[in-house]
């Protein structure tokens, strides 16, 4: 009785209709093209004479087909989004078919009992039936797409004419709402100028290009995964598809593409100005990294800002042994907490909030989990703010590095990783200037430690090696300028800029953190690691992009004049310093100049102390004389550089 359910249940529901009407509709087939073939071979009047008869064992024949219809589901597609496979599902129901019939007729004798029919009749049948099916179902999905093309989709070029490109107009056409309808390709290759795909023209990228999209109505150009560092390498282009309003499409970067599978629709997005920015590819060795903190505790402090908490999610994967996360922003460290148990629930995670300046408390969470690799990405970063607060600069970024330093040394950590900035070069600024004394304070620590100079630690080995990765602006980070033009955008603008030739070097977030796990967990101790930022970027340039990929009109861009203590561009290493490969052509090891350790703790025990009565020019002086290359710009500052 279970089949009988089964078959009044689902075969014949109303959502069973639509399968039904396709295997009526191949069952009709196979008798037409059968009584076709069969006219073709005896003659109309012959087949009008035996009529009935033949039609009789066409439909016992038919029987046979069914059932290579049931194994092969070929009734069971959308009919508008069918392809090579439906075909080769049909030609196997009837291959399926013919074959039981010519075992039946050998075996059963059919002949004897029914109208005798050729084996090149049948050959025909299966030919004609599987030509009629298919045929009928790219029909109906030519018109669905047809249709769909004259209801507000939008006119997309594909850029790429090989294999990403095909996967990607195959994507777009199976789409579910549909968002795009093709009008061409796009190609740098000459010969394929001209040729069609997919049933489009494909046009060559060069100045007629713009007029070509405008003619076919196309406003969404679709980059292949295949052809996203032609584009990012080919600037003008971009601009040139900007100015026009079209909007770029590509593959999500977050996702990796293995050249062969087939691309989801979901996949494709709309290009953020993040996407845009000239840059290599960044390849790190994530296997050794993941050895080396595999079952380790790990404390990051900073742990809720944008590279500590980048930082925290890297590290979850490789399975450390405990995470101990330390912030002292509550909110932002509350949401990490809720982040480490929806996303990584098996991970031994504590979340603190306190400051890296208490020393009391930092000295018992040390005391109490024992890290083995401290990763310090804690700082007070914003330029114009410590401009302000010199003494908070001195007293968080310098005192509490030397803090976090000294107790990784007591309580035997294998390695600090300290994060600095490009701003520590030549700064120009109390936060650069504060970086750079962070730097100084390690490197001369990690020196002293393998000279056995620190006392309690005169055996030099199994010391806490001391490694400073330096770099320059990330995208997207809390308080960076894309967030900030995207909100002034969103308003209306203007965009502020502060000066019209002020250029940064920008790197992803996720790029940076992967290059600080590398270069921290390959180094020996002693290094300062600078990364390879790529080209710069205008800042105006990136005004003025994000203003065109947002659509919005009429936002104007208003220069406002350099902050205190900024530069109009970034170095990553001293004019004096020279660098050194290493095992990532994207990370270098600055030459520095190395300082006493004996004459390093007396300079901060002093600037500490002043710092303390919070007298900005008293600290600042004080901070020129540890780092005489600090020049100070566009700042009150700059009066104690002609003392």
């Amino acid at each position: 009785m279970t089949w009988i359910k089964k078959l009044a249940g689902w075969y014949f529901s109303r959502r069973a209709l639509p399968y039904w009407c396709v295997l009526l509709f191949d069952m009709a087939v196979v008798l037409v093209s059968g009584l076709f073939c069969y006219t073709l071979d005896h003659g109309v009047l012959h087949t009008l004479d035996q009529f009935w008869p033949v039609v009789g064992t066409l439909s016992v024949y038919l029987i046979f087909f069914v059932l290579g219809f049931r194994i092969t589901h070929t009734y069971s597609g959308v009919l508008r989004y069918s392809s090579f496979a439906d075909l080769y599902r049909i030609a196997i129901a009837n291959l399926i078919g013919i074959t039981c019939i010519i075992v039946a007729r050998w075996f059963l004798k059919f002949d004897t009992f029914f109208v005798p029919i050729r084996s090149k009749e049948l050959i025909f049948v299966f030919l004609m039936s599987t030509f009629i099916m298919f045929s009928v179902r790219l029909l109906i999905k030519y018109l669905f797409e047809k249709i769909n093309e004259d209801r507000h989709l939008r006119g997309a070029f594909i850029y790429g004419v090989k294999t990403g490109g095909i996967a990607l107009a195959k994507a777009i056409r199976i789409e579910v709402p549909a968002r795009f309808a093709l009008r061409g390709f796009v190609t740098d290759e000459e010969d394929m100028v001209g040729h069609l795909l997919q049933g489009a023209k494909v046009y060559g990228n060069n100045e007629d290009l713009i007029g070509h999209m405008e003619e076919q109505h196309a406003t969404a150009l679709l980059v292949s995964p295949l052809k996203r560092d032609e584009l990012l390498n080919n600037q003008d282009f971009v601009n040139r598809l900007l100015d026009a309003g079209i909007a770029i499409y590509n593959f999500d970067t977050a996702q990796k593409w293995d050249g062969h599978s087939a691309i989801s629709a979901s996949q494709i997005r709309e290009v953020q100005i993040e996407d845009l920015l000239p840059r290599d590819e960044i390849q790190v060795d994530l296997e050794a990294v993941a050895r080396l903190l595999s079952s380790k505790r790990v404390l990051i402090t900073g742990s809720a800002g944008s590279i500590g908490s980048e930082m925290v999610r890297q590290i979850a994967k490789f399975g450390p042994q405990k995470l101990i996360l330390v912030d002292e922003a509550e909110t932002p460290q509350h949401d990490i907490r809720l982040m480490m148990k929806r996303d990584f629930p098996d991970i031994d995670a504590v979340t603190i909030v306190t400051s890296i300046t208490n020393q009391s408390r930092m000295e018992s969470i040390f005391n109490a989990y024992r890290p083995q690799f401290v990763f310090h990405a804690a700082a007070y970063k914003h330029v114009p703010m410590m401009e302000d607060n010199p003494s908070e600069a001195v007293l968080n970024n310098i005192q509490g590095t030397r803090t976090i330093a000294d107790l990784s040394v007591k309580y035997g950590v294998k390695k600090f990783v300290m994060v600095s900035t490009d701003k520590a070069v030549n700064p120009t600024n109390v936060m650069g200037c504060s970086k750079r004394i962070c730097e100084i304070y390690v490197q001369s620590l990690d020196k002293a430690l393998k000279e056995g100079r620190v006392p309690g630690h005169e055996n030099a080995e199994n010391v806490t090696q001391f490694v400073t990765t330096r770099f320059g602006n990330v995208l997207g980070s809390n308080g960076s300028v894309i967030p900030l033009f995207r909100e002034q955008i969103r308003k209306g603008g203007p965009v502020t800029v502060t000066h019209p030739d002020i250029i940064r070097f920008f790197m992803l977030i996720p790029e940076a953190c992967k290059l600080v796990l590398e270069a921290g967990t390959m180094g020996k101790g002693g290094e300062i690691f600078v990364f390879d930022m790529g080209k710069p970027v205008k800042i105006a340039e990136l005004a003025r992009r994000m203003i065109k990929l947002s659509g919005a009109k009429n936002v104007d861009i208003q220069f406002t004049g350099l902050r205190d203590g900024e530069k109009l561009y970034e170095e990553v290493l001293n004019d004096a310093e020279i660098t050194k490969p290493t095992f990532n052509n994207k990370i270098k090891i600055a030459q520095v100049r190395e300082y006493d350790y004996d004459e390093v703790c007396g300079w901060i025990d002093d600037l500490v102390a002043i710092s303390r009565n919070y007298d900005n020019m008293a600290t600042v002086r004080q901070m020129k004389q540890i780092v005489p290359e600090y020049k100070s710009q566009h700042s009150v500052y700059e009066a104690l550089d002609h003392e």
